[in-house]
């Protein structure tokens, strides 16, 4: 069994590896180093946990293409980022930026912690609460026992 495991864990780690096709490399390695360091900051939507860099979808070979080209013809990283997201939406980055269509993805975590923490609050603070006792009034004690007395099975 571990060796299934480790055979499937060495497979996993070669993804990366396959995604790169032949030719696709920029002939500069200063501007193909920049470009993998974008790739790996945009998502593959096809995949959507992976990054583009690592994906081996059509559409990340296409999105590949478009970001070198985009870095050969001498764009900066936020021109490349502006012309993705304005082709692809906001989806394509990783870290969206901080704008009010995008707050829920940057603060709905927080605040799922906070009401998760909430909860956890009052259950703990409910936990500790000593149970009510309703005590009986002697009127109902007398009650009771006489009900309790109707019910018994005679004696022989």
């Amino acid at each position: 069994m571990k060796t299934v495991v480790a055979i499937l864990l060495f497979i996993l780690s070669l993804t990366p590896a396959f995604a790169l096709q032949p030719g696709e490399a920029l002939s500069d390695p200063d501007q193909e180093a920049r470009a993998r360091v974008l790739m790996s900051e945009l998502r593959c939507l096809v995949c959507q946990a992976e990054s583009v860099e690592a994906s081996p979808a059509p559409f990340a070979a296409e999105v590949r293409a478009l970001v070198r080209e985009q870095v050969a013809v001498g764009r900066s990283n936020d021109e490349i980022k502006r012309f993705l997201t304005d082709r692809y939406g906001e989806e394509i980055l990783y870290r969206p930026r901080l704008r009010p269509g995008t707050w829920v993805l940057w603060l709905g975590p927080f605040m799922a912690l906070g009401v998760g923490g909430l909860i956890v609050i009052l259950v703990i603070r409910n936990s500790n609460m000593p149970p009510e006792t309703n005590a009986l009034s002697d009127e109902e004690r007398a009650r009771l026992a006489a009900l309790l007395h109707d019910n018994e099975p005679p004696t022989p």
